[in-house]
């Protein structure tokens, strides 16, 4: 009997990580709390840009950033958020999306798999992603239990279950 697999990847929908900007922005520019602060949000690059005249206002921007992308669908451990910095007249947040599983967290997940899974499943990183191999398809439902169960600080997706 072949092996069964699935890989673990992290992977966001730039065009939802899009629509949730742009739903951002509009709500940003009507509401009344937002008139009189520049408070703007972008893309900036492969970065978002949060502009406001102050901290409070551009933490607000960021919170209505994030609630749409969650409406989205899109995870907030996929956000990574920079802290408030003050510029001449205006304060900025920087975030950008994360994509893929670093090195680390590969490695991290590597080990739970080896630690606590069971002894027959097989976890390989390929880049930024990793290949799950086993002959028990029982097996490789109980490593996507646990790894939905442990507290990662990756949104993690399950594809290719063969």
């Amino acid at each position: 009997m072949a092996d069964s697999s699935f890989d673990i990847v992290s992977k966001v929908d730039h065009q939802e990580a899009d629509n949730a900007l742009n739903q951002a922005r509009k709500e940003v520019e009507q509401r009344y709390d937002f008139k009189g602060t520049n408070a703007s949000i972008e893309w900036s690059g492969e970065a978002v840009l949060i502009k406001a005249s102050t901290e409070e206002r551009a933490k607000a921007v960021l919170d209505v950033f994030q609630s749409k992308l969650i409406k989205r669908g899109i995870s907030l451990k996929s956000l990574e958020t920079g802290e408030p910095v003050a510029g001449s007249k205006e304060y900025r947040i920087t975030s950008t999306i994360k994509d893929g599983i670093s090195s680390e967290n590969a490695k991290k997940i590597s080990k739970i798999i080896r630690d606590e899974g069971p002894k027959s499943v097989k976890a390989q990183i390929q880049g930024d992603e990793l290949r799950v191999q086993s002959k028990s398809r029982d097996d490789l439902q109980e490593v996507q239990r646990l790894l939905k169960a442990s507290d990662l600080d990756v949104d993690l997706q399950f594809v290719n279950y063969r």
